[in-house]
């Protein structure tokens, strides 16, 4: 064994004095990237709600791996000579191509997905063509609307390659569509209201199923706070102005503003993933938080948008109009916390193909929920209903897995029913946001709507902004965390694109609905299509490049110390900024 001359190392050698060739060290990137299947927790970026425990299964061992090749990780980064990522992801100069197709390779895992689903519908449409070739002819209403589901998936891939969420993609085709006169789908109006109430279905089982009871239970007071104070605020704010500006009744503007306040989980869980990745933010328990707050902001929302929509469209005495919200909560709590328990025991855990029977229960129970209430005139009560079903079953879940080994407890997650749920919003996704672009028609907006409607979007979010800031203090947390932690809330995106149409869909099937309360309707579509347009693409780039500047890296796990956790005061707490 020689020393080697430059930096002291020891260099292996054979027998005969040659020096062996050394085994290369892996890096964070190369344990990243050896199975592609491995990976799949942390590259799924249209998770909708995602729990901070599952984050932590899935990344412990990527992040450890990380910490013990850091230094090789930053030599083999300061040596790379090209600068771009490679179709592995390392960066050097051993791959030569076009920068387009770099980018392409680097984020095929992700992108793979979105082609597969390609690949699944030009079979499907083959299989057709040869079975039903009168329903499969491009120019019929069914391969219309498929196209517009297909189209809306590639413009959203092209979206992502210059750093855009997707979902700016399918809305623009969805609005491209029906202003070159290829949305008028007569005969299928019940189809696209079926197709949008699946879509909230997903949102709703999702947000259920991430509700996290411990971590509600040790940051209950903060995330009441950052749930209620700035929901109430920007609310309040949206419905005074659309009152004074678009002339909206009170019922009208408040339906409005609970659609605009929801934030986005789809924007939110992708950047917090990329953040996990980076080990930013996850001593503080940030991560957890900003979770608990956006699923627990959007279960209100859109339970108080369904009470509120209940109420326009009611045609009963005032006094059942008053019982619409009470009994409704009612409804929906007795039914989730039954069918939940059900879900809790049928099938068996045991069971063969127990996660397959268990998601398809589940859908079939936010489905019956959802169309039943509409059914029995209480609308409120499926929003609550889908949610409750699915926490009181994932309850049960999780007292389960907490008795398997880490192998039974990694099988038991690649295939859980929030994975199948994820899945399916893979389908849902592009339907959604298509269905809600293709109601913009260019002919009959009224720029007073859009410019008003810009003016409440900018208002309504500023209200927000100041008020969570001020809901995050009381906790040992920095200011530029707090400011992280606010800014976490502004952008808009699935739920408007899922509660947007709502309105206008139960005023064109109310046989009583006027003239009025159709355009009242269609300014709150209008409107939510503009919160989404504005605030998605602003709000990913902001926590993404504010991040490193706002948040401390940290260990591979999140801290057990929570952001509410008080401190006794010394110097170096005085000194955080």
């Amino acid at each position: 064994m020689t020393q080697g001359s430059n930096n002291g190392s020891a260099v292996p050698q054979g027998s005969q004095g040659d020096i062996l060739p050394t085994r290369p060290l892996h890096t964070k990137l190369d344990i990243q990237k050896i199975p592609e299947d491995a990976g799949d927790a942390t590259q799924n970026a249209a998770t909708i709600i995602l729990t901070p425990t599952s984050l932590n299964l899935t990344n412990t061992t990527q992040n450890v791996a990380g910490n013990n090749a850091g230094s090789t990780n930053t030599n083999s980064n300061s040596n790379s000579g090209s600068g771009y990522p490679t179709p592995g992801g390392v960066r050097g100069d051993e791959y030569k191509g076009p920068k387009w197709w770099i980018h392409f390779r680097s984020h095929w895992v992700n992108i793979s997905e979105q082609v597969a689903l390609l690949a699944i519908f030009l079979g499907l449409w083959s299989m057709a063509w040869v079975l039903l070739p009168e329903y499969s002819q491009p120019q019929t209403v069914i391969m219309r609307i498929a196209f517009l589901f297909v189209g809306a998936q590639i413009l959203g891939i092209l979206v992502s390659f210059v750093h855009l969420p997707d979902m700016l993609g399918m809305l623009f085709f969805g609005v491209l569509y029906a202003n070159l006169g290829l949305a008028n789908f007569e005969g299928y109006q019940k189809f696209e209201l079926f197709l949008r109430e699946m879509a909230l279905i997903n949102i709703m089982l999702l947000a259920g199923l991430g509700l996290d009871g411990d971590a509600f239970k040790r940051l209950w007071f903060m995330i009441l706070r950052l749930t209620l104070l700035p929901t109430i605020v920007e609310v309040a704010a949206i419905a005074g102005l659309a009152y004074l500006t678009l002339s909206m009744p009170w019922l009208w503007g408040i339906a409005l503003g609970l659609v605009i306040t929801a934030v986005s989980p789809n924007v939110v869980v992708t950047v917090m993933l990329k953040l996990k990745e980076d080990r930013l933010g996850l001593n503080s328990g940030i991560h957890t938080l900003i979770y608990a707050m956006t699923t627990c902001n959007d279960v209100v929302a859109i339970f108080m948008f369904g009470v509120i929509i209940s109420v326009i469209f009611s045609t009963t005495s005032l006094t059942q109009q008053v019982l619409q919200g009470p009994i409704g909560i009612g409804i929906g709590l007795v039914f989730g916390y039954l069918y939940g328990s059900m879900l809790q025991y049928l099938p068996s855990r045991n069971a063969t193909y127990a996660n397959g029977l268990r998601f398809v229960l589940t859908v079939l129970g936010g489905t019956i929920a959802v169309m039943g209430s509409r059914v029995i005139g209480y609308t409120s009560a499926g929003a609550l209903g889908c949610v409750t079903t699915a926490f009181i079953a994932r309850i049960g879940w999780r007292r389960e897995e907490s008795r398997l080994t880490a192998q039974q407890l990694q099988a038991q997650q690649i295939a859980s029913v929030p994975k199948r749920l994820d899945l399916m919003w893979k389908f849902l996704k592009p339907v959604s946001f298509a269905l809600i672009g293709k109601e913009i028609n260019f002919n009959v907006l009224q720029g007073h709507v859009i410019g008003y409607g810009a003016l409440l979007v900018l208002v309504g979010s500023l209200f927000r902004l100041a008020f969570a800031y001020l809901s995050t203090y009381g906790g040992n947390l920095s200011r530029k965390e707090r400011a992280y932690i606010t800014i976490s809330g502004f952008p808009k995106a699935t739920v408007q694109a899922a509660l947007g149409p709502v309105a206008l869909d139960l005023a064109r099937a109310a046989s009583g609905a006027s003239t009025e309360q159709l355009a009242l309707a269609s300014n709150v579509l209008i409107i939510s299509v503009l919160a989404i347009i504005f605030t998605a693409p602003l709000g990913a780039i902001l926590m993404l490049r504010l991040a490193p500047y706002w948040l401390k890296h940290g260990d591979a796990v999140e801290a057990v110390d929570s952001p509410t956790t008080p401190t006794v005061p010394n110097a170096k707490a005085f000194n955080r900024t």
